[in-house]
């Protein structure tokens, strides 16, 4: 029961909560909360591995086979590589009708801590490449759906991964409940700073939290400078490290990536357009990131200002089309990296100061710092109790995130004060997850078969 072709409109507007809510509670008889515990895959459902096989038409070749090799390794590897394969899956899903601004990658790694421009640290969704208007219910299942994945691949019980998922959901309600009570203007302020975090963790976990907290503190690109430059004939270049850093042999492409960086300032806010100029351009490599991003255009450039000690690095990524856009239609800007960035200034309680987009002839960029107090919860490291909480913290962290762009009233209406619509997401990501392992499966196949080359299997 897809109601894509008869969205209701999200805007607040001037009714009171208890309209608001009323409204969420009638859409109820639409779609009924336990609805969305089903899923079962298509008989005409596409080729999970023809699906990713497409995309990399339009990456650069020589990359392919590491993209490949990082899906094999786990189910979860290929949760996190595979959005378009579950986007597609998730296009025949009951949804309400209520769209918010979707992360649309919304997996347990695509969130994390990061500075504020006031150098304050907060958590957030942190990947933003898939981003558009649709359903929430997308980014809450493709969470539901990471947890139990994640907790299978982590040896957990089928108990513990549905604990984290109906505590992950129940977060998320709980969150948006309490939006839905606050003013549109302390919505768009609330964040979830350092402290608020040790309170939610409790005592003891704060140690861990203090401990994570710092670790992101040191990640700086000062910090990183001695670890990623080395001094040529009194010139700071870019170690290599192969594959996974490199230089560009193309010169030319070399030469129009310094313009691209120098150029994207067009792109910011004056204030920070006048900082970024203190700066000059002096070196750029290709970098590999993440699973799914593998294969794309990405590098890493390095500025510096008028001191040897004042080092910037910035990522130039491309973007390309999200997986969601043969189900929703294309975004409303007129390149996939400008679509990138206002999907994330609409996401986030706050943004990196140099985020903006270009790009060369075709191919739209967005740029952002590479080291910026970034750091990313290793999921592989959480014990059951604290992968629990976090998973809660991630429930917290999307609702807040969804609560800018949509309604909050009509959303927790909807969502009510009871387990159901909880209860009903914990038996989708079961499902899902098992779908997930058999597509994982498949590609493990399709590599010892030779379908997909250069690709070794354990």
């Amino acid at each position: 029961m897809n109601t894509l072709n008869s969205p209701v409109l999200t805007e607040p507007g001037h009714r009171t909560l208890a309209e608001g809510r009323a409204m969420g509670r009638e859409l109820r008889k639409r779609v009924p909360r336990s609805s969305h515990a089903a899923w079962s895959p298509a008989a005409d459902r596409p080729d999970p591995i023809g699906l990713l096989q497409e995309q990399d038409r339009s990456r650069l070749a020589q990359f392919v086979p590491l993209r490949y090799e990082r899906m094999v390794t786990s189910p979860f590897g290929f949760l996190r590589g595979s959005a378009i394969v579950m986007a597609s899956d998730l296009a025949a899903t009951p949804v309400m009708g209520l769209q918010v601004q979707m992360c649309g990658d919304a997996h347990l790694s695509n969130f994390g801590v990061y500075a504020t421009p006031e150098r304050n640290q907060v958590f957030d969704v942190n990947d933003f490449d898939e981003t558009l208007p649709g359903p929430w219910e997308w980014d809450v299942k493709r969470l539901a759906a990471s947890i139990v994945v994640a907790g299978r691949t982590l040896g957990f019980t089928r108990e513990m991964n549905r604990r984290a998922v109906v505590g992950c959901v129940r977060s998320y309600r709980e969150r948006m409940w309490k939006y839905g009570e606050m003013f549109h203007i302390d919505v768009w302020y609330a964040r979830i700073d350092p402290e608020s975090i040790r309170r939610f963790v409790g005592r003891g976990d704060r140690s861990y939290v203090n401990k994570e907290l710092k670790k992101a503190r040191r990640s700086s690109s000062l910090a990183a400078f001695p670890r990623l430059t080395r001094e040529v004939d009194g010139r700071y270049r870019i170690k290599d490290d192969p594959p996974l850093i490199a230089h560009i042999d193309d010169e030319e492409l070399a030469q129009q990536l310094g313009a691209l960086v120098e150029g994207y300032s067009d792109s910011l806010q004056e204030d920070r357009n006048v900082l970024l100029r203190k700066y000059r351009f002096v070196d750029v490599a290709y970098k590999v990131v993440g699973v799914g991003s593998v294969g794309t255009r990405c590098y890493v450039a390095l500025l510096m200002g008028g001191e040897r000690s004042d080092p910037l690095f910035l990522q130039v990524k491309q973007a390309q089309a999200s997986v969601y856009e043969p189900h929703l239609g294309p975004g409303p800007y007129p390149n996939h990296a400008q679509r990138v960035v206002r999907g994330q200034y609409l996401m986030q309680a706050a943004s990196d100061i140099f985020l903006g987009w270009t790009g060369i002839g075709s191919i739209d960029f967005y740029v952002r710092q590479l080291r910026d107090m970034k750091v990313s919860v290793s999921v592989e490291d959480l014990g059951e109790s604290r992968f629990v909480r976090y998973c809660e913290l991630c429930g917290w962290a999307l609702a807040r995130a969804h609560a800018r762009s949509g309604d909050p009233a009509q959303l927790s209406g909807y969502l009510g004060s009871n387990d159901t619509f909880d209860r009903a997401i914990a038996s989708f990501a079961e499902t899902y997850a098992d779908q997930t392992e058999r597509d994982h499966a498949a590609l493990l196949d399709a590599a010892q078969a030779g379908r997909i080359p250069g690709v070794k299997t354990r």
